[in-house]
């Protein structure tokens, strides 16, 4: 067997060759001086949302998330209980037309309509952003209002034209 060079720990550092755990990169409470972790540690990594003056381009962006959750949860169970109603036969169908026509049940189409409108509105709002188009400020805020007015409009259309039209 070959023994080990002498030689390779002389180029190490003093505390390595004696067998020392080297030094921490870090410790728990700092970074280390040699590599910040950002330019200034006194500041924090991102702003807080309460120093944000709040705006209906921010509310937009929220109830965009907000609705895709309530379609996705919400929605799908409405139409999987309308699925299996529907699958089962009449008695059970006219079970879920009872409530899908009680004021509940209308309170929650309603809003499932709206959550519909807004999600899509505001999902084209934010594909035109995405081409980079409507940063500018007042052009953000105007489209974010008209997402928010758009989606109650449709929604009071589509419900007129329910309750008007096809309820008679």
């Amino acid at each position: 067997m070959q023994q080990k060079s002498s030689r390779t720990c002389e180029r190490l550092p003093p505390a390595f060759a004696a067998g020392a755990p080297p030094p921490p990169l870090a410790t728990a409470r700092r970074a280390p001086k040699s590599r910040p972790m950002h330019r200034n540690p006194d500041r924090p990594l991102s702003p807080h949302l309460t120093i944000w003056k709040w705006g209906p381009h921010m509310a937009v962006s929220i109830l965009h998330r907000v609705t895709g959750g309530g379609l996705a949860t919400l929605g799908a169970a409405a139409l999987v209980w309308w699925l299996l109603a529907a699958a089962s036969g009449p008695d059970a169908y006219a079970a879920f037309a009872k409530v899908a026509t009680s004021w509940f049940g209308i309170l929650v189409g309603v809003g499932l309509s709206w959550a519909f409108f807004q999600h899509s509105l505001s999902g084209l709002r934010h594909l035109v952003m995405d081409m980079g188009a409507g940063f500018e400020l007042r052009t953000n805020k105007f489209w974010a209002n008209m997402t928010l007015v758009g989606a109650l409009l449709l929604t009071v259309l589509l419900w007129a034209y329910i309750l008007l039209v096809v309820a008679k």
